[in-house]
């Protein structure tokens, strides 16, 4: 089994989960910038990989700006663009209906995707923030009427500040029991269309990939499926309590306190 040390040499993509990883809420966790500043020396790239589909790429580039944490080069990747890719891939021609946030239909529309209010080939679930009783009804009357159903991402809750809020794989559940109808694909982490794609764009092997997330189900879970590297943080969900708990298979292959700590292996 490679070290931590060994593996930092091969790897050329640091794939970051975000909130609980690199910052949590609006704070930084340790010295975020400087950690980054020193993995971007070494000649590795960012992109920061996140589930979260209700805001826009534009949105995530003035978030981490803000917080210093974006340089040139660095990317933003969440399973909204990944859906978005998918669909305009596969089925261009198609008419799909958002459970999403304006946020969300600006990004389909600008990848040429037809989106409409009514009727549709295509029904998409992802995490709306703007969620009303109207277009959740339209969501399950095209569902029953016999729409492909794909859903963004599995999360059942999105942290927010002191709570959990109902994220898309909530919605998924309401839909199941109200329809009896799950989505046939999941665009997001811990499924591996997000890395498949990563590779193909890049043309790189998996080893050359590590996810860094602080959640074994969705993060490591990806890595793992993905055959990347995976390096799992304390500093957000997941605790070595939960790491103890699961098979070999599901473990991470490395396991930091926080990721500020990767520059010792450097």
């Amino acid at each position: 089994m490679q070290t931590l040390k060994q593996a930092l040499c091969e790897i050329e993509y640091f794939l970051l989960d975000m909130d609980g990883t690199v910052y949590l809420g609006d704070k930084l966790i340790g010295d975020m910038p400087k950690t980054l500043d020193a993995l971007r020396s070494r000649g590795k790239k960012i992109i920061y990989l996140t589930n979260n589909s209700s805001k826009s790429k534009e949105r995530y580039y003035e978030k981490l700006s803000r917080m210093d944490l974006l340089r040139d080069g660095d990317e933003v990747y969440s399973s909204g663009m990944a859906t978005a890719e998918y669909l305009s891939a596969n089925y261009p021609e198609n008419s799909v209906y958002l459970l999403g946030t304006r946020a969300l239909g600006k990004e389909f529309k600008e990848r040429g995707i037809r989106l409409v209010d009514g009727r549709a080939d295509i029904s998409v679930l992802a995490y709306d923030t703007e969620l009303t009783y109207e277009k959740l009804c339209k969501f399950t009357s095209n569902v029953m009427k016999g729409s492909r159903y794909i859903a963004t991402h599995p999360d059942v809750n999105c942290p927010a500040e002191d709570v959990f809020v109902p994220d898309a794989g909530a919605l998924i559940e309401l839909v199941y029991a109200s329809t009896g109808v799950r989505p046939e694909l999941i665009i997001g982490k811990p499924y591996p269309f997000m890395g498949e794609n990563l590779m193909k764009r890049f043309s790189l092997p998996p080893e050359k990939f590590v996810m860094v997330g602080d959640r074994l189900n969705t993060d490591i879970k990806f890595g793992r499926n993905c055959n990347f590297h995976t390096l799992l943080v304390l500093s957000g969900e997941s605790a070595l309590t939960d790491v103890e708990r699961l098979s070999p298979s599901d473990k991470p292959e490395f396991i930091l306190d926080s990721l500020n700590d990767v520059v010792d292996y450097l």
